[in-house]
């Protein structure tokens, strides 16, 4: 039986399944994952999802589309709340802070991985291309220089390719240097947002 309600409004019930899409696809990649294997996460039939999305492929550029908004209207909000100074280091580490919250949700970061990593499909290329154009575009509206954003973007980057290998929670050895580089006094992502997260909407 769907555990999804079928007076739920056909919007929520989108959303549901791209959520649950998110999570499928976050553990297995494009290749690695089937429509049927959606459909179980999100607790509906199969053709149900084939309905509501089309193809696998349709389903996953949603999911990856979705995941590139998120993150460009995670930097934006922080434009939007008021004047940004490109001088101040405070409204830095709030633009930095911000992603860091966007690590906690370790499926949204798995999926943007995979998203770059099957690019050769053209159409995911295309929708990853046009994302990271949309997340630098908004970065830029700070007023950094493109090579700041370029750089604030690597790092970034680098925080993604760690979560992505479990390198978090390293304690010893080359790599566990690198990541005690990148996070200030804290090996520990979880931990770092933990304490950071404190007091957030």
């Amino acid at each position: 039986m769907s555990t999804m309600n079928i007076r739920m409004p056909a919007e929520e019930r989108r959303e549901l399944i791209l959520q649950a899409a998110t999570r499928a696809f976050a553990a297995g990649g494009y290749a690695g994952t089937s429509t049927d294997a959606v459909a179980k996460e999100a607790g509906v039939s199969q053709p149900y999802v084939v309905r509501m999305f089309g193809t696998k492929l349709d389903l996953f550029l949603a999911v990856l589309d979705r995941t590139c908004g998120r993150i460009d209207a995670a930097f934006r909000g922080i434009l939007e709340e008021g004047p940004f100074d490109p001088a101040s280091e405070d409204d830095k580490a709030r633009m930095g802070h911000t992603y860091t919250m966007l690590l906690a949700d370790s499926d949204l970061l798995h999926v943007l991985m995979h998203g770059f990593a099957a690019a050769s499909v053209p159409e995911i290329g295309d929708v990853a291309r046009a994302g990271m154009g949309t997340i630098f575009a908004t970065l830029q509206e700070t007023g950094w220089p493109d090579e700041e954003v370029r750089d604030f973007v690597a790092y970034g980057m680098l925080l993604n390719v760690l979560l992505s290998m479990g390198a978090f929670g390293t304690e010893a050895g080359p790599l566990g240097d690198l990541v005690a580089s990148c996070l200030p006094d804290d090996t520990s992502l979880a931990t770092y947002v933990a304490e950071h997260h404190r007091g957030d909407a």
